[in-house]
């Protein structure tokens, strides 16, 4: 691939809020059907098939023989953007109505049992992306406009069971991701002398950036089997370091020729995230199972560019001011046969910004996820797994620019400043099967 943009860090920085719907900042969860019919709730201590690996590779210790799973998620988001602008032309009502496209999140994993103690396991699938549009006739599109990411991730993993309470499991990540940011203003503005003293017609690009790049990461996890009916799992997932660079065009970076594409370099590390997790077999037919998640998002403080031929090479994109998220999650699974299971739950997932911090271009809003799954035994060695959740997002208020925020105040002259509130909704439908050799 063309390992020569910004993508991803600018990305973060001015991206819409697909996904922030589904996880804090842009993190996705959508790994697996099994995980989505009970939101969640307690991953790093479940055992249903292959996809364990992703939350926890401990949990490949309970995994039987080979065993593949395959599935897909389909992401319907619904998030809307209302408020009005002050510019020279007075007050001005704006909204954007369902800015975020549907996606599919795609997912494969396989799981091999050497011998008593040790396992084998390979995921690929992805835990962050996004993709929106806001149109021209949005009066904010001066603090982004359009963007898209998509990762993917390959991770080979390895676990090894001590003894009949106690394993252990580790794995590599391979993350390859591409996307596209941009901003345009939103109204004609005169640039002050300083910059030229032209005249930038509305429409007119402010930034934009596209691309690709590779990195990588590692995870750790642990599973302790308490007794017969009670385990809990723990899971670590480092920060995955991007070095980027490429090319930047746009009015910000040069106010003469807003196409003149220059080379360019920019960092961004993909937070840490950590699980704790508890299974408990109540009767049985009837399993309740818990989680609480972190998300190292207070490492994404700002996003600063490198541009060699601008006489002020350091160029900040985006200061974002984010801080850690939590999300907490409860789930059940019961089983109505000896071929049928139903899972159900229930999970908080609170923002990785403060109200004082949001922004129009990563809006970030606490979320409620309320779950129900299916899973159906075909056969002795197929099983079908389709899970259901429908997310409600707060409506909460976005001013911009922030008071005292440097990368705010210099589109604001591009057409006025925003206040209003961003609201929405998700549904997230996913179908997987599970196939043992």
């Amino acid at each position: 691939m063309n390992k020569r943009i910004l993508s991803l860090a600018v990305i973060a920085a001015i991206a819409a809020p697909l996904s922030q719907v589904n996880a804090a900042g842009f993190q996705l969860a959508e790994y697996s059907a099994t995980g989505l019919g009970r939101a969640y709730a307690g991953e790093a201590a479940m055992a249903d098939n292959a996809a364990v690996q992703n939350r926890n590779p401990a949990m490949l210790t309970y995994l039987q023989g080979t065993q593949m799973t395959a599935g897909a998620i389909l992401v319907m988001p619904n998030i809307d953007i209302d408020g009005e602008v002050t510019y020279v032309d007075g007050v001005n009502a704006t909204s954007a109505k369902d800015i975020a496209d549907d996606a599919v999140v795609p997912n494969f994993y396989m799981s091999h049992q050497l011998d008593e103690q040790w396992f084998l396991g390979l995921g690929i699938g992805s835990n962050f992306g996004m993709a929106t549009e806001l149109d021209d006739n949005f009066r904010g599109t001066q603090f982004g406009n359009e963007a898209s990411v998509t990762t993917v991730e390959i991770n080979p993993n390895v676990a090894y069971r001590i003894n009949e309470q106690f394993s252990l499991g580790a794995g590599i990540r391979f993350v390859l991701g591409e996307g596209s940011i941009g901003a345009k203003s939103s109204a004609d503005t005169t640039l002050p002398p300083s910059m030229g003293g032209i005249t930038i017609p509305k429409g007119t690009t402010l930034k934009y950036m596209e691309g690709d790049n590779t990195a990588w990461g590692w995870q750790l996890g642990g599973a302790w089997q308490i007794d017969a009916n009670n385990r809990i799992g723990i899971n670590y997932r480092s920060a995955v370091d991007f070095n980027l660079e490429g090319e930047a065009n746009g009015l910000a970076f040069n106010p003469r020729d807003p196409n003149l594409k220059m080379a360019g370099s920019m960092e961004l590390s993909l937070p840490a995230t950590a699980e704790l997790a508890s299974f408990h077999q109540i009767t049985e037919k009837l399993a309740i199972h818990a989680s609480v998640n972190w998300t190292d998002w207070s490492s994404f403080e700002k996003l600063e560019a490198v541009i060699p031929a601008l006489p002020n090479p350091d160029q900040l994109v985006k200061q974002e001011n984010w801080k850690d998220s939590y999300r907490f999650a409860v789930g059940t699974t019961y089983d109505l046969t000896a071929k049928s299971t139903l899972r159900g739950g229930i999970a908080y997932d609170k923002s990785a910004v403060s109200d004082a911090n949001r922004t129009l271009t990563i809006p970030e809003m606490d979320r409620l996820w309320l779950s129900v799954g299916y899973g159906y035994q075909y056969s002795k060695q197929l099983d079908l797994d389709f899970g259901f959740t429908y997310i409600l997002a707060d409506e909460s208020p976005v001013v911009e620019p922030r008071p005292g925020i440097g990368s705010d105040l210099s589109s604001a002259p591009f057409g006025g400043t925003f206040t209003g509130t961003t609201s929405g909704n998700i549904m997230l439908v996913g179908v997987q099967a599970n196939y043992r050799f």
